[in-house]
C-alpha cells in the first residue's frame, strides 16, 4: 500500500490510489467474503499507565465522503467545517487499559487511519473541504505536545490491508495483523526488544538528526520525525541530499540504468541516460517514454515534485523506482533498479537513517518508513482477501518488545526480508538437557505434539492444547528428541528457512540433533536455526518448522 498522508479534501482519491495500487500490485481476487464489519483488537501491552484514546477516520471509498466510526462500526460523515478551520467534534474511542483488550468493528468500503493517543485526547480541525489532521513535526500544531500515532487501512470487496505507517514520523511501537478464513494469523511492526530506545539513542548521536527526535519538557521522548517533516519544522538540513543526489544522477551521463518495474512483468523493462540535469528514459524500441529534471532533497523525502509518481504504467513506477533508489542510497551504484537486497541499503554515509534505523529495529526488518517503501516488499503491511479479524497491539516503549506475534516465523510472510537476532553462541548437544516431559510453548502454552498420537515416518509435528497424552510426552536422550520411539527431525536435513519439523525413526543423524538453551531456544546445531511455529498460527494443529533464531515469542519453549 502506498502510503499518504494528507486528508485535506482528497483522502477518496487517496483511497482509490491505494486500493487501485495494492491490489494490482498483490494481484489478488476482485471479492471476498470477509464481514460487513470487521473486529479490530487493540490490545495495550505498552507498559504505561497513560489512559488510550482510539479514532478510526477515513473516507467511504463508495460515495467519497470522509467522516468517522464509532466503537460498533456506525459511519457518519463529517459536517460543517470553516475557514480558518473550527474544532471537530470529540469522536474518540476510549481506548484500553495497559494489559487489556478493546474491540472496534470497521466497516467495509472504507480506507483511512486508527489513531492511537496517550494521556490526551487528539485535536482535529474541520474546514469547508475536509479534515485537518495532526501535524506534530509543526511547533505550533495543536497536537505537538501529546504522545501518538496511527495505523493505516482499507478494507473493501478486496480485503484488508493494515499498515503500520513511519512515513511521517516514529512515536508509538505497535504491530499490525489480520486473521483470515483459514485461521492463519499474519503479522508485522513488531519492534525488536528495546528498539524504540535504540532508534532514538542513535538518530540523537547522529551529527545533523539530532533535533529530529522530539522530547516533551517532562522528559517524555515524544517522536523521531522522518527527515523531510524534521526539514518542514526547521529541525533538520532542506539540503541534506543535494550532493548524493548530483552524484547518483551524474552517474548515468556514462552509463545506463536500467528500471525493471513490475517483478511480474520481467520483460518491462525501461533505459534511462542523464543530460545536464535530465534523466531521459526510453522503452526497449528506442522510443522515448519518460523525462526527470533532477530532484531536490525535499521531492526525494515525499517522493512527489520532480518524482511526482501519476497512476500510470510508465512514468509512475520509474518514477517509485527512482525515488526507492535515492532513499536507500543505491541509485548510481547499482545500476538495475529495483536492486540490492536489505543488506545493500543506506550504505551512503548521506543517506536515510531515519529509514535505516527503523528498519533495523524491526523484529521482520520491514518498516515504511517512506512514501514507496514498498519497493522490493520492505514495507510494514499485511493483507488478507478474506479477513475475518484484524489487530493493533500497543507494545513496550522500553526494553523488551515482544507481542506474541509477527511475520518473522512465517514462510510466506516475507521471511526473504527478515532481519533475526541471531544466537552469537549456537548452543550443542553437550549443553546439558532438562529430562523427559512436554515441551511448551512460552507464546500460547500448547504443547509439541504427534498429531493423534500417530507415531509413524514422516509425520509432521504440530503444536496442540497440552492434554498429557502420549504424542506429546519428549525426551531428550544423546542429542535427540525423542518421542513413541521415534525422534524429531528436519525434513531432508535441511539448513532453510520454513523447512518442516517431523517424526521419524532414529538414525543419529545431524537433523536429529537439538539443544533446549537456557534462553528457551530449541535449536538444531545443524542448521543453526530455531523450532518455530509456523505463521504465528495461534490455533490446535499449527504446524512446525525451523527458522532463524530471532528471539520471538514463537520460537521460545519450556519443559513441564
Amino acid at each position: 500500500m502506498r502510503t499518504r498522508t494528507k486528508w485535506m479534501g482528497a483522502l477518496a482519491a487517496v483511497a482509490t490510489a491505494a486500493t487501485a495500487a495494492t491490489v494490482t500490485t498483490l494481484m489478488q481476487p476482485a471479492s471476498a467474503a470477509g464481514p460487513d464489519q470487521l473486529p479490530l483488537t487493540v490490545t495495550n501491552n505498552s507498559g504505561r499507565s497513560d489512559s488510550v484514546h482510539l479514532y478510526v477516520l477515513g473516507t467511504d471509498i463508495r460515495s467519497g465522503k470522509l467522516g468517522f466510526v464509532n466503537q460498533s462500526g456506525a459511519f457518519t460523515a463529517w459536517t460543517g467545517g470553516t475557514n480558518p478551520p473550527s474544532p471537530a467534534p470529540d469522536v474518540s474511542i476510549n481506548g484500553p487499559a495497559n494489559g487489556s483488550s478493546s474491540t472496534i468493528k470497521v466497516p467495509k468500503h472504507l480506507s483511512g487511519r486508527v489513531y492511537m493517543s496517550f494521556g490526551e485526547k487528539l485535536k482535529f480541525f474541520l474546514t469547508q473541504d475536509g479534515l485537518v489532521q495532526p501535524a506534530p513535526w509543526s511547533p505550533g500544531d495543536a497536537n505537538h505536545n501529546i504522545l501518538f500515532d496511527w495505523s493505516e487501512f482499507t478494507y473493501n470487496d478486496a480485503g484488508l490491508w493494515i499498515n503500520s505507517s513511519q512515513v511521517d514520523h516514529f512515536a508509538v511501537p505497535h504491530a499490525v495483523s489480520v486473521t483470515g478464513s483459514d485461521g492463519a494469523t499474519r503479522k508485522t511492526g513488531e519492534l525488536k526488544p528495546g528498539g524504540r530506545e535504540k532508534v532514538m539513542s542513535t538518530l540523537k548521536g547522529l551529527k545533523g538528526w539530532e533535533k529530529t527526535v522530539v522530547t516533551r519538557s517532562d522528559g517524555t521522548v515524544l517522536r523521531a520525525l522522518a527527515p523531510g517533516k524534521a526539514a518542514e519544522g526547521g529541525l533538520f538540513s532542506a539540503n541534506y541530499l543535494d550532493s548524493y543526489i548530483t552524484q547518483a544522477w551524474n552517474a548515468y551521463t556514462g552509463k545506463t540504468l536500467t528500471v525493471v518495474p513490475f517483478t511480474d512483468q520481467p520483460s518491462v523493462k525501461f533505459f534511462g541516460r542523464t543530460s545536464g540535469s535530465t534523466m531521459n528514459f526510453t522503452d526497449g524500441s528506442g522510443k522515448q517514454v519518460a523525462s526527470f529534471q533532477k530532484p531536490s532533497t525535499s521531492d526525494v523525502w515525499g517522493c512527489d515534485g520532480k518524482l511526482g509518481a501519476p497512476n500510470d504504467q510508465v512514468v509512475g513506477p520509474i518514477a517509485r523506482t527512482l525515488c526507492a533508489a535515492l532513499h536507500r542510497s543505491t541509485l548510481g551504484t547499482i545500476d538495475t533498479q529495483p536492486g540490492g537486497g536489505a543488506a545493500d541499503f543506506y550504505k551512503g554515509d548521506i543517506t536515510n537513517h531515519y529509514s535505516r534505523l527503523v528498519h533495523e529495529n524491526m523484529v521482520d526488518g520491514r518498516a515504511y518508513g517512506f512514501a514507496f517503501d514498498d519497493v522490493q516488499a520492505q514495507e510494514s503491511l499485511v493483507h488478507s482477501g478474506d479477513p475475518r479479524s484484524a489487530g493493533i497491539t500497543l507494545t513496550p516503549f522500553t526494553g523488551g518488545g515482544n507481542t506474541g506475534g509477527g511475520n518473522t516465523g512465517g514462510g510466506n510472510n516475507g521471511g526473504g526480508n527478515t532481519q533475526p537476532t541471531t544466537t552469537t553462541k549456537p548452543p550443542t548437544s553437550n549443553d546439558p538437557q532438562p529430562a523427559g516431559g512436554s515441551i511448551v510453548s512460552a507464546w500460547q502454552g500448547k504443547c509439541v505434539t504427534v498429531p493423534n498420537n500417530n507415531f509413524s515416518d514422516g509425520q509432521r509435528l504440530t503444536v496442540s492444547d497440552c492434554t498429557g497424552g502420549a504424542g506429546q510426552k519428549w525426551e531428550f536422550k544423546d542429542g535427540t528428541l525423542r518421542s513413541g520411539g521415534m525422534c524429531a527431525d528436519v525434513a531432508w536435513g535441511s539448513t532453510a528457512n520454513g523447512a518442516a519439523v517431523q517424526l521419524v525413526k532414529c538414525s543419529g543423524n545431524a537433523a536429529q540433533k537439538w539443544v533446549l538453551s537456557g534462553a528457551g531456544d530449541l535449536v538444531n546445531p545443524q542448521a543453526n536455526k530455531c523450532v518455530d511455529i509456523a505463521e504465528w498460527n495461534p490455533a490446535n494443529g499449527a504446524v512446525l518448522q525451523i527458522w532463524e533464531c530471532g528471539g520471538t515469542a514463537n520460537q521460545k519453549w519450556r519443559r513441564a
